[in-house]
């Protein structure tokens, strides 16, 4: 394992949310505060002319770049990476960049993935970046509506690090009720704070991600909230298509991917946790690692663990989005005396019998291959 400048890095948050769920309204008391004062502020538009960024509170304090060519989930490879490349000199005065921290806004029909890609692993992003945390905005009053119609409003709350309830005084205490739980099964780990007219303290949506920008110890214990995650799982029937290129290989693999339960709403996400007593040998997390990127794919939705890895000792932060893994970052010491490692996953389609398959199948592997070579 490298040592990472984490804390050296610009944190990133990204603001999403559908279509109408009040991120402008969020935007305009958060860049009032102080602790946006040094805050870049990239606004993405969808459609030729800028019209959002009219919304936004413009102060002296606050720099705001507005995106104007397009969605950001279709451009990410060109707009919002020069943008990012550019803003480090362009905001540079006497040798000293002008902001601390940056703040993307997504439209509301944008995938936050492809964004979270290009911080992990872009040539020209990731030496400079990194996530701290995606804050998701949620429409209560057509929240129910908007998940059963738009798988991307689903994506947006599965990733999300913060999710910000809007319009609650329009819904009634039965719906209220009824999608709360719904959001829970999507996403149970991450908090929930209710928020009237886009009110809302800073500090609740920064220094959201494992490594503080102001360097202090990484907390892991609150980015793995691993107690938020049920210990069981619902059953599932097991099936196996093989027209399904997903399950030819996990066929291959010796193991069979599951059918969602259609008596459920048709989210298809699985959040669920597990632990590994003894440690973790580089060779076997890798295999692992690699067939969850090439077999399972955009079915990941997000991964989140401490790993106890043989050799080191001191453990090491895992963190994935989709088919992207970060390399795994050395942590300075343990949280706590608990020595095992530990996997949070959000899933779509795939259940946690399958992921805990594909560990023990690479594990005993990588064990066979490391006896031979011996």
């Amino acid at each position: 394992m490298n040592k990472p400048s984490n804390t050296s890095l610009i944190p990133v948050t990204l603001l999403t949310g559908f279509l109408g769920s009040g991120k402008t309204t969020l935007l305009n008391q958060l860049v009032g505060q102080r602790e946006f004062a040094n805050t870049l502020i990239i606004i993405n538009e969808f459609g030729e002319m800028a019209l959002d960024h009219l919304l936004v509170t413009h102060s002296q304090e606050n720099i705001v770049m507005e995106m104007g060519s397009g969605c950001v989930c279709c451009t990410i490879r060109g707009d919002l990476v020069q943008t990012l490349r550019d803003i480090t000199w362009r905001f540079t005065r006497e040798g000293q960049r002008q902001f601390d921290r940056v703040l993307i806004e997504t439209t509301g029909l944008a995938d936050p993935a492809p964004i979270i890609h290009t911080l992990m692993t872009h040539e020209h992003v990731a030496p400079k970046y990194r996530l701290d945390g995606v804050v998701t905005t949620v429409d209560l009053a057509t929240g129910m509506a908007t998940l059963d119609r738009h798988p991307e409003a689903i994506k947006q709350a599965a990733i999300a690090d913060v999710l910000l309830l809007t319009k609650g005084d329009l819904i009634s205490l039965e719906d209220r009720t009824e999608l709360l739980e719904r959001i829970s099964v999507i996403n149970p780990a991450a908090p929930r704070w209710e928020i009237l007219n886009g009110e809302l303290q800073a500090q609740k949506v920064l220094n959201i991600g494992l490594f503080s920008h102001e360097g202090k110890s990484p907390d892991v214990g609150r980015w793995l909230n691993e107690k938020s995650y049920k210990t069981g799982s619902p059953k599932f029937q097991i099936a196996l298509q093989p027209q399904d290129s997903m399950n030819r290989g996990l066929f291959s693999a010796g193991l069979r991917a599951p059918q969602h339960d259609v008596n459920r709403h048709d989210d298809r996400i699985r959040a669920f946790c597990f632990t590994i007593d003894n440690p973790i040998s580089e060779l076997a997390l890798e295999c692992w690692l690699e067939v969850l990127m090439s077999v399972l794919g955009n079915r990941i939705l997000r991964v989140k663990g401490i790993i106890n890895l043989e050799g080191f000792d001191t453990p090491a932060a895992l963190h994935g989005v989709q088919h992207i893994f970060h390399q795994p970052a050395p942590l300075p010491a343990w949280p706590n005396e608990d020595r095992r490692s530990r996997f949070v996953f959000i899933t779509q389609d795939v259940t946690r019998e399958v992921i805990e398959m594909t560990f023990r199948a690479f594990k005993d592997k990588a064990a066979h291959i490391e006896g031979i070579s011996v």
